[in-house]
């Protein structure tokens, strides 16, 4: 089983930054798919950005040039780093683990916002 807790949100201005983690408990956490999800008030949760076991990466079109996904599997650990934020990124951002045989895991989430 992996727990998974992220970090690293708050309130930003239009035009800022902010870099989230996921850091990962027990092991083989390098064999996990890893992605970032956001889930706005009243909207469905969606992917965000994804980072295959493999390092391959992949994002939604509306973060692309944005926003960058990477994992360090030394530390367990993913981030997402977050630039030029604008009011319709505010969410709250989950971490998510997976693995075709293994399960997939949650994190309880961590608030961005938005707003000048």
């Amino acid at each position: 089983q992996v727990q998974l807790v992220e970090s690293g949100g708050g309130l930003v201005q239009p035009g800022g930054s902010l870099r989230l983690s996921c850091a990962a408990s027990g092991k083989r956490f390098s064999i996990y798919d890893m992605g970032w999800y956001q889930q706005a008030p009243g909207k469905q949760r969606e992917l965000v950005a994804g980072i295959r076991s493999g390092g391959f990466t992949n994002y939604a079109d509306s973060v692309k040039g944005r926003f960058t996904i990477s994992r360090d599997n030394a530390k367990n650990t993913v981030y997402l780093q977050m630039n030029s934020l604008k009011p319709e990124d505010t969410a709250v951002y989950y971490c998510n683990a997976l693995h075709y045989a293994l399960g997939a895991y949650w994190g309880q989430g961590t608030q961005v916002t938005v707003s000048s």
